[in-house]
């Protein structure tokens, strides 16, 4: 099958690019952003530099115009999109012989929205994915796939995101299948679902006196893509990389500084003890 790829984060990107691989499928065409749209994840190597030369790739904004024109040029059988922070326009949805299928890292109906990263901060304790059919809205199509496994052992940013990877390769193995044999899907219900939105400012300051794995949980979803964890040590503000459990049998109050290292610092928690490696 022909296939149209919309990413503008070349990890995610990758997940469709492995996919089509490992199926026999033809990767035709590439649409990505340009980089002030694709800033929310942060700087990388250009899809120019790195995406396959038998692939073309269409740099724009102009989704209803320029991305409709050129992915009509190559008749694609399907269009899968990942990480592309854009609505989908119908220009380009009713081109593709079988539609489209959307990559999306959390459990829809819950987690709509741009920050899926959203809820494991609040609180889950897996990591959960979903493809699902692309319509006119965001994140509300037909479910095609959903997996779920624990939160990694050794959690941080990089490790939550590998996990989604995993999960959403696999889970696109089952849609792929499932589209081009015609399954329609089914419907998310909406009186389930919740939003997950951006992070508000004040979310980004951690409060050390909380729970070890609520802050370690906090931390990993802040960090998805750079560190951007904070929180005030000793008085001063501190840009976290990483927090991982420690051992401490003290009793003194929460939030007080236990340890002092290189790296960073030991903190008595609510339950425990927790190591802060800071960026």
């Amino acid at each position: 099958m022909r296939v149209v790829a919309l990413s503008a984060f070349l990890p995610s990107y990758r997940i469709i690019s492995n996919w089509a691989e490992r199926n026999g499928h033809e990767m035709v065409l590439v649409v990505t952003l340009p980089a002030e749209a694709a800033s929310r994840y942060g700087d990388g190597p250009s899809f120019s530099e790195t995406v396959s030369a038998e692939t073309s790739v269409v740099v724009t904004s102009k989704l209803k115009t320029e991305a409709a024109e050129a992915i009509a040029a190559v008749q694609p059988d399907l269009v899968v999109s990942a990480a592309f922070p854009r609505l989908i326009p119908e220009e380009i949805l009713r081109l593709p012989a079988y539609g489209a299928l959307n990559l999306h890292p959390s459990r829809l109906p819950n987690g709509r929205g741009p920050n899926p990263a959203r809820v494991v901060y609040e609180g889950s304790t897996t990591v959960d994915v979903t493809v699902h059919r692309t319509d006119g809205a965001f994140d509300t199509g037909a479910i095609m796939a959903q997996r779920s496994a624990p939160l990694p052992d050794n959690l941080n940013g990089p490790a939550l995101f590998k996990a989604w990877v995993d999960l959403l390769g696999d889970a696109l193995d089952e849609a792929g299948t499932k589209v081009f044999a015609r399954d329609p899907g089914y419907v998310q219900h909406d009186d389930t679902a919740s939003y997950a939105g951006v992070f508000e400012p004040a979310e980004y300051e951690l409060d050390l006196t909380e729970a070890t794995p609520t802050i370690i949980r906090k931390v990993a979803a802040l960090n998805m893509f750079a560190p951007h964890a904070k929180a005030v040590i000793q008085g001063e503000q501190v840009l976290i990389a990483e927090a991982q459990v420690a051992e401490s049998n003290s009793s003194v109050a929460p939030g007080t500084v236990l340890a002092k290292h290189p790296d960073g610092w030991e903190i008595r928690t609510a339950d425990g003890a927790i190591r802060i490696i800071k960026a």
